[in-house]
């Protein structure tokens, strides 16, 4: 059944102030139009590549675009002073000093990033200053906290006991559109999407911890189906056990976040991160490189080798298994000059994928997201199955650019409307935040659907 949280409609507008959005990729189109259509916001969109601000704005009364270097402090400070609310979807390199200028100039803030503990640092000053910081309101992290802890305060309200949660989500291409031997392509940043395929991961899991470390995350997978969309694989994504207190979930056995994607991903990527290509240290005169030179330096192949034998040869794989392929598939094997700029192994890689993983015109992404959470009540064991599949309109906006910016769009509104009594650093994780949220979502199209089944 489809699961409405809240009515979804939209109640009557009253936000007034300004906006500053800082930075115009991927996801911020969605936001930035949502704002303008909240008839009293003015909405400054800055960016170093202030044509692509100008795009996003387009010719509309409030709107501006601004040309900012997010390096340029001074520029950033002019800017935080002009606005009643700044959302930072740059990089997360630059969330911390976005932060302290919002919190030095009594500014709130809106960001999809996770919160750290530099971060959570501002806490006490940011409550002196009166002002929020409210982070991890996108996707993941955003609509996976907001509907995981709504479901579960809903079980625990009548009555169950929650012993298992687990928690996946995954930014996709449509089944059409997964056409290459990876079965996947970049609809956010695809360095974020590399490097936290570094991230060590630790879970819950029938009561036992469990901790993976980061070089061998990709030999811990499951497969699962997705009803009414596909076959995937699964892996562990970060520390679960973080959410433990701030779900409410003391007493859980296993407690799982991971992250999904086409079969085939994680032996591809646990190959290319054994081959080295994940590494950040700095390899002298890499520019001008055929991309097959460096995969031989990474590996110490001599020269004039068999270099896709002695890949091969290194994973302990046939030199006409699927792996290699699709190694070859996306030219590490080959002789593509590596780029200007790239100064490390995951640059070049990050170069590399973005031309090979991109998304064509008119081709659609898609998100999945799925919770599963196993309940106990009077001697009866349940899992309780929500999902969450979104596409992106050919030509349109992208599901990961919805389910990414249109969360934090909302948290604005609700701030500048004042229905947000909170100071300092904060998830969304209390119902002041989700369930206005979440009730807005509902009426946008982005609802999961839900069964049970007895255990």
């Amino acid at each position: 059944m489809s699961v409405r949280i809240g009515s979804g409609r939209r109640t009557k507008v009253s936000a007034v102030g300004t906006v500053l959005v800082l930075g115009a990729g991927m996801v911020a189109r969605p936001l930035v139009r949502y704002l303008l259509d909240l008839g009293g916001v003015r909405v400054i969109v800055a960016d170093l590549d202030v044509e692509r601000a100008q795009r996003l704005i387009t010719d509309h009364p409030r709107g501006e675009a601004r040309s900012l270097d997010a390096e340029d402090r001074g520029a950033m400070v002019s800017l935080v002073k002009d606005a009643d609310v700044v959302v930072s979807i740059l990089p997360p390199a630059y969330l911390q000093r976005v932060a302290e200028l919002c919190v030095e100039n009594g500014k709130h803030m809106v960001c999809t990033s996770y919160v750290d503990d530099a971060l959570r640092a501002l806490d006490a000053p940011a409550r002196e200053a009166g002002v929020l910081i409210l982070t991890e309101l996108g996707l993941d992290p955003g609509i996976d906290h907001m509907s995981a802890i709504s479901m579960i305060a809903r079980e625990q309200e009548a009555g169950f006991k929650i012993v298992g949660f687990r928690s996946l989500c995954g930014a996709l291409p449509a089944p059409a559109a997964a056409d290459n031997p990876f079965r996947y392509k970049f609809s956010w940043n695809p360095r974020g999407v590399l490097t936290a395929s570094k991230r060590p991961a630790r879970y819950l899991e029938n009561g036992q911890y469990v901790v993976i470390p980061g070089e061998t995350l990709f030999e811990h997978y499951q497969l699962m189906e997705v009803e009414n969309t596909g076959s995937f694989e699964y892996y562990p994504n970060h520390d679960a056990m973080c959410y433990r207190d701030i779900y409410g979930l003391g007493d859980v056995r296993t407690l799982y976040r991971g992250t999904l994607r086409y079969k085939g991903w994680c032996d591809t990527m646990k190959a290319i991160g054994r081959l080295g290509w994940l590494d950040e240290h700095h390899l002298e005169g890499v520019h001008g490189l055929r991309y097959m030179d460096v995969t031989a330096q990474l590996i110490g192949a001599p020269a004039g080798a068999d270099l896709t034998q002695r890949v091969a040869e290194r994973l302990g794989l046939a030199s006409t298994s699927p792996v290699i392929a699709r190694l070859s598939w996306l030219g590490i094997l080959g002789d593509v000059i590596v780029p200007e700029g790239a100064e490390t192994p995951l640059d070049a890689l990050c170069a590399l994928m973005v031309g090979r993983l991109a998304y064509s015109e008119g081709e659609r992404d898609m998100v999945i997201m799925r919770h599963e959470i196993e309940v106990e009540h009077e001697g009866t064991c349940e899992r309780v199955v929500a999902t969450l599949v979104q596409h992106g309109g050919p030509g349109g906006d992208t599901a990961i650019a919805r389910t990414v910016g249109l969360p934090a769009a909302i948290g604005v509104r609700l701030l500048l409307e004042g229905r947000l009594d909170l100071k300092g650093v904060h998830i969304p994780v209390t119902p002041e935040v989700y369930v206005p949220v979440l009730a807005e979502l509902d009426g946008l199209g982005i609802r999961f659907t839900e069964h049970r089944q007895e255990l």
